[in-house]
Order: C-alpha cells, then sequence, then structure tokens
C-alpha cells in the first residue's frame, strides 16, 4: 500500500508499471496522499484532473503532443479535451476503474511540462 508520501519529484522519475487488472484501485486514503504530491491537479468523479491554458493554439498543440509523448513511452494515456488555448487532462485507469499510481505518476510528468 502507498502511504502518499512520494513528492512530486519522485512522482515524475518513476514509470508506470503495467497494469491488465486484477488489482484494486488507490482506496480514499491512498488517493488523498497522491493528490497532495500532484499539485494542481483535482480528484473530479474518480479521475485526476487538471485544466491547462496556454497563449494560442500553437502553444496548446505543442502541449499536447508532449503529453501524446509521456503517454507513448509511460503507455498510460489520458482522456484529453483540447479547444483553442486549453486541453483538460484527466487520468483514470480504466482496468481497474479507479485509480491507480500510474494515474498520479503520469499527472506528475505532465504538469512538470509547465512548471
Amino acid at each position: 500500500m502507498n502511504d502518499g508520501s512520494a513528492t512530486v519529484c519522485d512522482l515524475a522519475g518513476r514509470s508506470c508499471k503495467p497494469c491488465e487488472g486484477g488489482v484494486p484501485p488507490l482506496d480514499d486514503q491512498e488517493v488523498r496522499g497522491m493528490a497532495k504530491q500532484t499539485p494542481g491537479w483535482e480528484v473530479i468523479d474518480g479521475r485526476v484532473t487538471r485544466q491547462f491554458e496556454f497563449k494560442d493554439h500553437y502553444q496548446t498543440m505543442g502541449f499536447v503532443n508532449a503529453v501524446a509523448w509521456i503517454s507513448h513511452t509511460e503507455n498510460h494515456h489520458p482522456d484529453l479535451e483540447v479547444g483553442y488555448n486549453t486541453c483538460r487532462v484527466s487520468y483514470w485507469t480504466h482496468a481497474v476503474d479507479g485509480l491507480t499510481e500510474n494515474d498520479f505518476i503520469c499527472a506528475a510528468k505532465v504538469g512538470a511540462l509547465i512548471a
């Protein structure tokens, strides 16, 4: 069980572990602990979510491409809602129908793009 004591740097430096299901999602206490390590992100409806705003569409698309690279390298993919100068990123682990450490690892990596 993860007590959420990792730091943002710790999370961003980790790699996602393959998840094919068969493991329980994080419980509420674990989610709260992990959420503390991903500033700017919120847990909404069982997903870890953050809205990013940019100067223009070009910067938004650059960010989307960087998120796509993270998703590809970690083999963990978010839902993206893309507008002219905004992008909402939402992570949750489909295989367990809930949140796992992988979601917070990717949130930390994405957050580090704009830190």
